[in-house]
């Protein structure tokens, strides 16, 4: 009978460690902050019309884990900076849409994600992800 009971104690205590496990995601005390950075060309990309300037109340992205859809949205400050916060340890991907210069703007509109992988591995910890290049 004790072997019965020490088996299903054991068992118990398994479960309860391995469900306890979190994903990446909210719920933590980390942060990953970046800036987004523009760089303004002509309609075929083979000539830059500005110096690279913030890019403010640009959309970021941010992806937890290796989920298919993104989990938040961050609207860039004046300063092209945007921050997520409250995050658990794992890996996350950033991103934000740029046009592709691979295309002719004259005849396409699409946008591509130029995406950043960041990695969280402690608590309390501040992640700086390089700067993102959006192209308009």
């Amino acid at each position: 009978m004790k072997t019965i009971t020490t088996f299903f104690l054991i068992l118990t205590l398994g479960i309860g460690f391995t469900a306890c496990e979190k994903d990446p995601g909210k719920g933590g005390t980390s942060t990953i902050r970046g800036k987004v950075i523009i760089r303004e060309y002509n309609y075929d990309f083979t000539i830059q019309k500005t110096p690279d300037y913030p890019g403010a109340k640009e959309d970021v992205f941010i992806i937890y884990g290796d989920d298919a859809v993104y989990g938040d949205k961050f609207e860039t400050n004046y300063d092209g900076v945007y921050e997520f916060n409250y995050l658990r340890e794992g890996s996350y991907t950033v991103f934000a849409y740029s046009k592709d210069s691979t295309k002719n703007y004259v005849y396409t509109s699409e946008k591509i994600p130029v995406m950043r992988q960041v990695e969280i591995t402690a608590k309390n910890q501040t992640v700086e992800v390089p700067d993102i290049i959006v192209l308009k």
